[in-house]
């Protein structure tokens, strides 16, 4: 429940700041080189990988449960969104760091 909520979280900040750019209003320092765009690049990368958790979980639990074969692709499109997730945000972490 903590990685769902931490999750919506997230997304929700991300979806006020691309709300907010469109007025060129800038949420401060989550997006900057700083200690704490660095430290908030850190977090969303935990949450991102604890996402892969609860993927794994997800398709373990369905083929336990002999889940139809349909729900196959569902396991494997949150997969591939959860690691293109994680990708892009390590890649913004090591962009943070080199700006410091």
């Amino acid at each position: 429940l903590g990685v769902v909520a931490a999750t919506g979280g997230i997304a929700l900040l991300y979806l006020a700041s691309f709300v907010l750019g469109f007025f060129n209003i800038n949420i401060p320092m989550i997006h900057e080189g700083g200690w704490l765009g660095i430290a908030f690049s850190l977090f969303v990368v935990v949450v991102a990988a604890l996402n892969l958790v609860l993927d794994f979980d997800f398709i373990e639990t369905g083929a336990e449960a002999r889940a139809p074969k349909y729900m196959e692709w569902y396991g494997a499109f949150g997969l591939m969104v959860t690691l293109v997730w994680l990708y892009v945000e390590f890649l913004r972490l090591l962009s943070k760091i080199q700006q410091r």
